[in-house]
């Protein structure tokens, strides 16, 4: 730790506490933000990958004529733009078709997605149209054609959640900002009934010590209420979470780089199956659920998934099919009813007696948005008039721009599959992604024969990722933790190996963390 006194310390390193960070930064506050797992570990790495506005926000704002949901998916169709233009190698525009089966559904559907279409305005990704069975069968060969009476196109966006939080980060450091994860805030420390800055403990060697702050901001999702029940026990909780899960199967079942949208599953939610790191996601459920560190996939709720995508596959998915699944928590705050599914995805800053800025609520796609706001207000308290400027900053591996970096691994002579891969990953950093891999022992060789990965990446990650634990490597930085579960246990051992001989841990240190990582793998 380079100091203990900052103008404003970040509790929760997330997508909410990275972007917060980020803007801060930016405007010239010194910042410190904890995290009590890896960065991303929880919701923000286990999202459906979509940067968007929220088609079915935008069914339910006009059937409901609700204006809270409207004022949603106008702010996640702004937020897009600078999503997709300030992360361009983590994010980009895809396709999406929505298969059809009654003829009624044609004319409604295309609507809605016209509508999408006009409130993107300036900012639309491409303009939604129809399409005849036969095309979307072209298109998509797995769609179901039996019935199907035609399908609609349109576009969002994707992006790689887990990559973007370190991206986020990174830019946050660039800018002089102090990271440490497997930090937990165990006290918020008070004078005179004002907070004055933290207790933290590291989670790893269990060393505590103490940070001062001018400024605090609780960023932590679903774990919004803990914090606050810190700054004051009798705080009435806001949040109430709910569960989404994915699974991962082959590409085979989506052979094209376009996703499918499912509009209308048996419990009325929307459904997305979408190409992800050589893989096929398919998500999401939408059930209430208890507060957990490490929420997983329950059966029954992979069983609704499997029934609900296989009415619209031609071939079909079965248990065994499946790769990986995972599950995360939705920091949704609290609202009248009990169908989490139909709740306003909205957000809000909340302020205490002593002086705690709580953020909660919202999604990925306005994570900007909602770091702007907090920090507008801090900023404000301190005395900063700085705007916020994160609107057009482009984030590290984005900075350079795609051409430059796609020439500068071409000179390295390596194959358009690898240079594929690692631009997408690190963008910009690429180039020294290979030194390092020049620079360590088997830098060049593979992790597993059936990935690109190779060991000179997981040098790189510990010294510029903030790689501290095995999966905060193979689940986070490389994605295999999310993706294929078989071969995540496969490279476990030799990953293990390497970090013990790094970061110079006991031979007691390696079996605990090897031991965790085969539970949670």
């Amino acid at each position: 730790m380079k100091k203990t006194d900052f103008d404003l310390i970040v509790i929760g390193g997330g997508a909410t506490g990275a972007g917060i960070a980020l803007d801060a930064s930016l405007r010239g506050l010194s910042v410190a933000l904890f995290e009590q797992n890896d960065f991303g570990q929880g919701t923000s790495s286990r999202s459906t990958k979509l940067v968007h506005g929220g088609v079915r926000y935008l069914e339910a704002a006009v059937k409901r004529l609700n204006k809270a949901q409207y004022a949603l998916v106008k702010e996640g169709l702004r937020e897009r733009k600078y999503f997709l233009h300030n992360a361009s190698h983590l994010a980009h525009p895809i396709a999406l078709i929505t298969p059809l089966y009654k003829w009624y559904e044609i004319p409604y559907i295309y609507a809605g997605l016209f509508l999408y279409d006009l409130i993107s305005g300036k900012a639309s990704l491409g303009k939604s149209r129809l399409l005849s069975a036969s095309k979307a069968k072209a298109v998509n060969p797995s769609i179901n054609p039996s019935g199907l009476k035609a399908a609609v196109s349109y576009y969002d966006g994707t992006f790689n959640d887990s990559r973007m939080v370190i991206a986020l980060l990174q830019s946050a450091q660039e800018q002089g900002a102090e990271l440490y994860n497997h930090h937990q805030v165990t006290s918020l420390l008070k004078k005179e009934n004002a907070l004055c800055g933290v207790l933290a403990q590291n989670k790893i060697n269990g060393a505590k010590h103490r940070y001062n702050a001018k400024s605090i901001i609780n960023a932590t999702g679903p774990f919004a209420d803990t914090i606050r029940a810190l700054d004051d026990p009798s705080s009435p909780p806001i949040m109430q979470v709910s569960s989404g899960i994915h699974i991962v199967v082959a590409k085979k079942f989506l052979p094209m780089n376009v996703g499918l949208m499912i509009p209308q599953t048996s419990d009325d939610r929307v459904l997305f199956v979408l190409p992800y790191r050589d893989q096929c996601l398919i998500g999401t459920s939408d059930q209430p659920a208890s507060l957990h560190e490490h929420p997983v996939a329950t059966a029954q709720e992979i069983t609704y998934l499997l029934e609900n995508v296989n009415s619209y596959f031609d071939i079909h998915l079965s248990h065994k099919d499946i790769l990986a699944s995972f599950a995360g928590l939705r920091p949704l705050l609290l609202q009248a009813g009990t169908d989490t599914a139909q709740f306003v995805r909205e957000h809000t800053e909340l302020i205490s007696d002593s002086g705690l800025l709580t953020v909660a609520g919202g999604k990925w796609t306005s994570y900007r948005s909602m770091a702007e706001q907090a920090v507008d207000i801090i900023a404000k308290k301190l005395g900063n008039s700085r705007k916020c400027q994160t609107t057009d900053h482009k984030i590290i591996g984005s900075q350079q721009g795609k051409k430059y970096s796609i020439q500068a691994l071409q000179r390295r002579q390596i194959s358009p599959k690898r240079i594929s891969y690692l631009y997408s990953l690190y963008g910009d950093r690429s180039i020294r992604v290979l030194e390092v891999c020049d620079e360590t022992p088997a830098g060049h060789n593979r992790v597993h024969p059936s990935l690109e990965t190779t060991y000179g990446e997981l040098y790189y990650s510990l010294r510029y990722e903030y790689v501290q634990k095995p999966l905060d490597f193979i689940t986070r930085r490389i994605n295999i933790g999310l993706t294929d579960t078989r071969t995540s246990q496969e490279v476990l051992k030799t990953i293990c190996d390497i970090m013990e001989r790094e970061l110079h841990w006991s031979k007691a240190q390696r079996n605990t963390l090897e031991k965790e990582a085969i539970k949670l793998c």
